[in-house]
């Protein structure tokens, strides 16, 4: 049986790695291992940004991808713990009865669904504040360039 709290946790605490995925689908999820990859490039854009500085071009395309592969994993989360027990039996354990505990939600459902809220809209706001801020900043310099 596939536990609605438990892939809520997951998906909000693992997801950039596809632990949800795994859980609910198995190793053999495609997306469960794109994740990570897009988890991955993300990483290397904020390594890149913490060693060259908030001027580089390729730092700024790649940092959000992180952020935003994170911002959907928690909207994942939110997606899971809001399920009906109904829905979630029905996809994650047809063999059982439609109120089985498995899709339950409990408070640990809830308060990962209230983390996963908060969180997910920071992350999601400061990704796109530093996509803005860089496109916006080699926009003016662009512009002071022609301007010479």
């Amino acid at each position: 049986m596939k536990s609605k709290t438990l892939a809520t946790w997951l998906a909000f605490v693992g997801g950039t790695f596809g632990a949800h995925r795994f859980y609910l689908h198995g190793w053999r999820d495609w997306l469960g291992w794109l994740l990570p990859a897009l988890t991955l490039v993300g990483g290397y854009g904020v390594l890149r940004m913490w060693s060259l500085g908030q001027d580089d071009a390729i730092s700024w395309v790649l940092t959000p991808v992180l952020g935003f592969t994170f911002a959907g994993c928690c909207l994942t989360a939110i997606v899971y713990g809001l399920q009906k027990p109904e829905q979630w039996n029905a996809r994650f354990n047809p063999a059982q009865a439609a109120d089985a505990p498995a899709g339950q939600t409990g408070w640990a459902t809830v308060w990962a669904i209230v983390l996963a809220l908060m969180v997910g809209a920071a992350v999601l706001m400061a990704s796109i504040a530093i996509s803005f801020q860089g496109y916006f900043q080699n926009q003016v310099e662009a512009g002071r360039e022609i301007s010479r």
